[in-house]
């Protein structure tokens, strides 16, 4: 739920404590209410007992409390579900892809990870009525395999001015781990101006298979996963929109029978995932979608197909 307010409605937060918030990405009461104490010390250069007083007055101001199930029932009512384009998969998804969640999509490559996330940037500006979140997306590139020619094909298919389209899809390119990061820390502006409603980050594991080899390295490589993948969970829930992330998959040595192959990030990126998604490809051309971690679905399958108009339907 968005709130009113600015920083200085907080108590204890004068002019220029509130610059050196926003400074440090941290641009709205909700925001900060949510923020862990440690980080505003370490981004905002606040004492510790400063920084808990900060937080605790936001949590206030916002109402941060404990609440009955019922009422967390109808606050989940704000919950916005977002079309993929394709009704086997948002059948699949009970609805389509959740706001103030984070979707995972698993595959090896060439299975339509980034298809799906190209169509996505185009469904999330159509109106509600017909699916959409009637909004823009902001599309974090870290393989260098964004395609605006896409998203023009796509956007033809349902109808829209391609124009238009790509104006409403916000593109940055992230260059290494610490970039991507800085990139979600910043993107609150961006989120309120141009109305963003999709996040897409794909890949979210590239850079951090990359830069963090070998075991020595491995706390620090999941310490700053665990960081990211919590600022987009703090930005879905304050913004009420949808997140789309991207895993790459590798081999797993124990697996004698079945699925060779394992989601790459470990136990960071499981915990951090509210719903993971494995694609995979099929006979014909097809692409097979399923559900294998969810709060709510139970485990189960989808098939789907991939041409020049996007991700579609089987039939189609």
């Amino acid at each position: 739920m968005a709130y009113d307010y600015d920083l200085t409605d907080v108590k204890g937060i004068g002019p220029a404590t509130a610059e050196k918030l926003r400074s440090a990405g941290i641009t709205s009461v909700e925001m900060l209410a949510i923020t862990p104490v440690r980080t505003l010390v370490e981004v905002a250069g606040l004492s510790e007992d400063k920084a808990l007083e900060l937080v605790k007055a936001a949590r206030e101001l916002v109402q941060i409390k404990f609440m009955k199930a019922s009422e967390y029932l109808e606050k989940r009512k704000q919950v916005g579900f977002l079309t993929t384009g394709c009704k086997a998969l948002d059948d699949l998804f009970m609805g389509g892809i959740e706001t103030q969640a984070i979707t995972e999509l698993v595959g090896e490559y060439g299975v339509g990870k980034t298809q799906l996330c190209h169509q996505l940037c185009v469904t999330v500006q159509l109106p509600k009525d017909k699916g959409g979140l009637a909004g823009s997306a902001l599309y974090v590139d870290t393989e260098g395999t964004f395609r605006p020619e896409r998203i023009l094909q796509i956007a033809e298919r349902f109808r829209l001015d391609g124009k238009k389209v790509l104006d409403n899809v916000i593109y940055a390119r992230a260059y290494n781990s610490d970039h991507q990061m800085l990139i979600i820390e910043e993107a609150s502006d961006i989120i309120k101006e141009s109305n963003v409603k999709l996040i897409v980050v794909d890949s979210l594991i590239s850079h951090f298979r990359g830069e963090y080899l070998g075991r020595e390295t491995l706390a620090l490589r999941q310490q700053r996963l665990n960081k990211h993948i919590h600022q987009l969970l703090r930005l879905a829930d304050i913004y009420n929109l949808a997140v789309v992330v991207t895993n790459q998959v590798l081999a797993n040595p124990e697996a004698f029978f079945g699925n060779p192959q394992k989601p790459a990030g470990g136990n960071i990126l499981a915990h951090g995932s509210t719903y993971r998604i494995w694609l995979r490809k099929g006979k014909e051309n097809k692409r097979i979608a399923r559900i294998f971690d969810s709060p709510k679905h139970p485990e189960a399958e989808a098939v789907f197909t991939i041409t020049d108009k996007g991700v579609i339907d089987v039939e189609e």
